[in-house]
């Protein structure tokens, strides 16, 4: 492919995440997207969790059971003329870590937050990661078919408690609880259109729109609509009209309301993001150095998953294409081990359903079947060496010792632990003192825990106790302090299978006292998961 070609092809994807807290909606907002693009029929999200099917990007027995994302998936879908790729990530705090790998492989990301609690905890932490990572926020204020909080004031709570400054390019016609439809704002914040939605049965399908122009607006909706025009007008006088290049660069955060369960305010979402959000583009590698999206083929690899499909005992392998032109079949170079890499089953993934991938461009998620030599932060390349920085772990702050209950399936036992290794849905330690056979788990929330649990369980057919340690703290330290700090009470040394060797405190006061009587033991933090 000539050199125009690919950077043509390459201005065509936007490929974003979705992120909040917990329940804020994201895997309905999904599905919404995915309905709006005409991908599938019907939205699985209907009447609220109580009736709720399970959604299309929830894949896990434990997902569909709680109606909670627990792991990242891709989706890929073309809308206009440009090419979606959408990972939803996990909301819940105990897979942040997880939700950081999606960040590092995303040029966007959609903000949720809910129309009634505002900013919450983990939607802060998340945006703290994008704002660290130069990832500009498009904010969707959802929910707003439920009763909620004012409009500005939600914006007033986005610039006090994250400094981003909101700038709305839809304001909401009727009182949250009462959405009628969205003033469309014009590029010099004034009222420009009415864009009036017609709720359908539990928002199951498209919600049908009617366009009105402002004075058969302000006819048809008095009192609502000169309180929406109002507000638009007020914002304009304080500067909140959007700039490209401030959004672009991190200081400004389109602003859309809307309810994913009844699809209102998901096709501007969609139009927004295809007329708005940025294009690949360079990736620095870890010599400081950008690799251009028009060089020779790479990649970086930002999770690996087994169990998607009960029928295939695979491993899948995402990847983020960085440059240049994928074409299944070739044969790359783990920059890793320097090994050659055969890709012949090369997939893009649309929640369970998998579609084989001859083609790929900067952008794309592309899923490596039987990737068992590939782990998340590994790079493939062809030609010109190139290797990108590793995606960091966290601190881990559970910690809980795992064994096979029973002995007939020990090796069973290790193979499914190596594997969800491998995968980094949990950090595994081991040290001569406890053996293989009961392998110490650390996780940054419990939850990850019940994953664990839960999948031995399903995909390998292995029955597992459990039993949490008395660990809160972990330091990274080295061998030559590893035997003084096995004699301390209180701590214990273990071997990460990255061949990082951490130290385990009991609490933050034995970690303190150590650190002041022997200062000279290597002790190093590792990245928190609110960094």
């Amino acid at each position: 492919m000539s050199t125009a070609a690919l950077a043509t092809e390459t201005a065509r994807r936007r490929t974003f995440a979705v992120i909040s807290h917990p329940d804020a909606g994201k895997s309905t907002l999904t599905e919404a997207l995915a309905l709006h693009a005409r991908v599938i029929a019907e939205a699985g999200a209907i009447h609220g969790k109580a009736g709720r099917r399970a959604t299309v990007s929830d894949w896990m027995e434990m997902e569909k059971a709680r109606g909670i994302s627990v792991s990242s998936t891709a989706l890929q879908f073309e809308y206009e003329s440009c090419v979606i790729n959408l990972v939803d990530t996990p909301g819940h705090s105990d897979f942040s870590e997880d939700t950081y790998r999606v960040l590092t492989a995303v040029d966007a990301a959609v903000m949720l937050i809910d129309a009634a609690k505002g900013l919450e905890p983990q939607t802060l932490k998340l945006f703290q990661v994008c704002r660290h990572r130069g990832i500009p926020v498009i904010t969707v204020i959802n929910k707003w078919d439920r009763p909620g909080r004012a409009p500005l004031e939600l914006l007033d709570e986005i610039v006090d408690r994250i400094g981003l400054t909101p700038t709305p390019l839809y304001l909401p016609v009727g009182s949250a609880g009462d959405f009628r439809g969205l003033l469309r704002r014009g590029p010099d914040g004034l009222p420009a259109e009415y864009i009036r939605f017609t709720r359908t049965a539990g928002g199951a399908t498209i919600a049908p729109e009617e366009s009105l122009a402002v004075a058969d607006a302000a006819e048809r909706e008095d009192e609502a609509w000169t309180t929406a025009a109002e507000e638009s007008e007020l914002l304009s006088a304080t500067g909140q009209d959007h700039d490209q290049e401030l959004f672009l660069a991190g200081h400004t955060s389109p602003v859309i309301y809307a309810s994913a369960m009844l699809n209102f305010g998901v096709r501007q979402l969609l139009e927004t993001l295809t007329r708005l959000a940025p294009a690949p583009g360079p990736r620095i590698d870890v010599g400081d150095r950008p690799r251009p999206v028009t060089d020779p083929f790479s990649a970086v690899v930002f999770k690996v998953q087994a169990g998607m499909d009960s029928a295939h005992r695979d491993r899948l392998a995402f990847m983020r294409i960085v440059s240049g032109e994928f074409e299944r079949g070739m044969v790359v170079t783990h920059a890793q081990t320097g090994r050659p890499f055969a890709t012949k089953y090369a997939l893009t993934v649309f929640g369970r359903e998998r579609s084989t991938v001859d083609t790929a461009y900067p952008g794309d998620v592309v899923g490596l079947v039987n990737a068992t030599a590939l782990a998340p932060g590994d790079t493939l390349y062809v030609e010109r060496k190139v290797q990108f920085p590793p995606i960091p772990s966290f601190a881990p702050e559970h910690f809980a010792t795992i064994r096979a209950a029973s002995q007939g399936k020990y090796k069973q036992f290790r193979r499914a632990i190596d594997q969800l290794d491998a995968e980094r849905v949990v950090q595994v330690l081991r040290n001569d003192a406890r053996g293989d056979a009961a392998p110490v788990l650390a996780a940054v929330g419990p939850m990850q825990f019940e994953v664990v649990t839960a999948r031995l369980h399903t995909e390998f057919s292995v029955e597992t106790r459990l039993e949490p340690l008395a660990y809160t703290i972990a330091r990274r330290t080295d061998a030559g302090s590893a035997g003084e700090l096995d004699r301390q009470r209180g701590v214990e040394v273990f071997t990460r299978t990255d061949g990082v060797v951490l130290a385990l405190f009991s609490d933050k006061w034995r970690l303190q006292y150590i650190t002041k009587e022997l200062p000279h033991l290597t002790l190093e933090p590792l990245v928190a998961a609110a960094d």
